[in-house]
């Protein structure tokens, strides 16, 4: 099953988990310092939220979880033919998690959308946390908010 995914930027994370708590009827499926996932059924959905104080009620970027690496793949190849160049990150830890994934950006609006499947869980937030590349973005990311980065 594929679902969309949305990233937002959240002032207060334990504020923001317990209002989506409530409103979707689900707790989080993940929970870190200054991140939070959901795996929604209903409406299909992945909701993540990033801590980033003074940027929240923002959007951070939007995405679609894929079930497997072959459908990263196969995804990337059709986006590929239409002419859509992507940016390829496979097997990168990125907001608590080790992913396949590629970023692809949107119109001339410049959106971001990353494709992605997870592989296993992470106890840390990005691969510079072991002295690897930052995740997507995460120059943005300060040590008191890992979570703040374009990422996930």
């Amino acid at each position: 099953m594929s679902r969309v995914q949305l990233a937002l930027n959240v002032n207060d994370i334990s504020a923001a988990v317990a209002f989506y708590s409530r409103l979707f009827g689900v707790e989080p499926a993940k929970r870190r310092p200054g991140y939070a996932n959901f795996a929604i059924a209903d409406p299909p959905l992945k909701l993540v939220l990033l801590e980033n104080p003074g940027r929240g009620g923002s959007l951070n970027h939007l995405g679609v979880e894929v079930e497997d690496v072959d459908t990263v793949d196969a995804t990337q190849t059709r986006l590929a033919a239409e002419g859509l160049a992507s940016i390829d990150e496979g097997g990168t830890t990125c907001c608590y998690a080790k992913q396949d994934k590629f970023w692809v950006q949107g119109s001339s609006d410049g959106e971001r959308w990353e494709v992605y499947t997870v592989l296993a869980d992470s106890v840390t937030f990005n691969a510079a946390d072991n002295g690897g590349p930052d995740c997507c973005g995460a120059d943005a990311a300060s040590e008191e908010h890992p979570a703040s980065a374009t990422c996930c």
